[in-house]
């Protein structure tokens, strides 16, 4: 997309048909439109969805880049209705951006795309809710840095659904996806007690990042402890410590936090995580919460999955945290 203001995006592949004159069982990808070339009205619409397809910062090997549009695609087996809620997401108008532009070698260009993206988004349209589709979850760190640039006196804070603490040394690695966490705080972006990451569990996080997050100040609940206080408690109690200290609420969602048998296309999938029902019902809390401002779904390779299963999940969790938004 070359038109101000996103001259750092390009127009996703898979653009759907718009069927304007259905007024009753919409798909998906009839309801979200696509952002053309022509002039928009910003205040129309309420939910704005950015592809970030961005993986060759991946620890582990992975295609997630194709992401976004395997998500695209997804969504024609999406009805617009939520039958467990009795709410229809049509009630909002949804337009999807595109992908940011990629550097074919340089992460560190690229990641400026991305924070340039969020600004943009921040600053044209504002009272919108931005969901990006990554990508891994290096593109976390340069979202909430876009906010932050945008909103320089707000304090974030980070509601993370992950098997990783994320919290490697950018010095050590580079801008790798195991990294976002750390990146955020060292720049003083975030807080480290303002981190309440939820999901970790079994033998896939060093004893080093466990110190790191106790000295940073970091709240984190085990998956293990998240089933003995139920998902809701776990969510519920994060969400409460956080709106009483922070002005905007981040959430992001690593689909390595699903077990690997509810997730198995996610690069760093592992046994022992969530049930995807568990995921779906932690994120519309989350969307139901007047701070949370924003939300990415990162580190899912469609190359890796299963008759679409993962694909199919990270759509669901998407429309899980719009019904949750719907019900503010």
């Amino acid at each position: 997309m070359s038109s101000y203001p996103y001259p750092m995006l390009d127009k996703p592949s898979m653009i759907w048909s718009r069927q304007t004159d259905k007024s009753k069982d919409i798909k998906v990808h009839e309801w979200i439109e696509t952002a053309e070339e022509a002039k928009l009205n910003w205040d129309d619409y309420d939910v704005t969805i950015l592809g970030v397809p961005l993986s060759k910062s991946s620890i582990s090997t992975s295609a997630a880049s194709e992401n976004p549009e395997a998500m695209r695609q997804a969504w024609k087996a999406f009805s617009t209705y939520n039958l467990d809620e009795d709410i229809d997401l049509a009630q909002l108008k949804a337009i999807d951006l595109g992908n940011v532009k990629q550097h074919v070698t340089n992460i560190e260009y690229t990641h400026q795309q991305i924070q340039e993206a969020m600004v943009a988004m921040r600053t044209y349209h504002p009272h919108t809710l931005p969901i990006s589709m990554g990508g891994d979850h290096s593109i976390t760190a340069m979202l909430v840095k876009g906010w932050k640039q945008a909103h320089p006196n707000e304090k974030i804070g980070i509601l993370q659904l992950d098997t990783h603490f994320d919290l490697r040394d950018p010095k050590l690695i580079g801008p790798a996806n195991g990294t976002p966490i750390r990146n955020l705080i060292e720049s003083e972006a975030i807080q480290g007690n303002h981190v309440h990451n939820i999901g970790l569990h079994g033998f896939f996080n060093a004893k080093e990042l466990k110190d790191f997050a106790d000295k940073a100040g970091l709240h984190y609940t085990t998956m293990k402890q998240a089933r003995k206080k139920g998902i809701s408690n776990a969510i519920n109690n994060a969400l409460r410590q956080l709106e009483d200290e922070v002005d905007t609420i981040y959430l992001t969602v690593d689909m390595d936090v699903l077990d690997i048998v509810h997730g198995p296309a996610a690069p760093a999938a592992t046994p022992g995580g969530m049930y995807s029902e568990e995921l779906f019902e932690a994120v519309q809390m989350a969307g139901e919460h007047i701070k949370v401002k924003a939300m990415d779904i990162v580190c899912l390779d469609p190359r890796k999955d299963v008759a679409e299963q993962s694909v199919k999940s990270a759509v669901h969790t998407m429309l899980s945290f719009l019904t949750g938004y719907c019900k503010r």
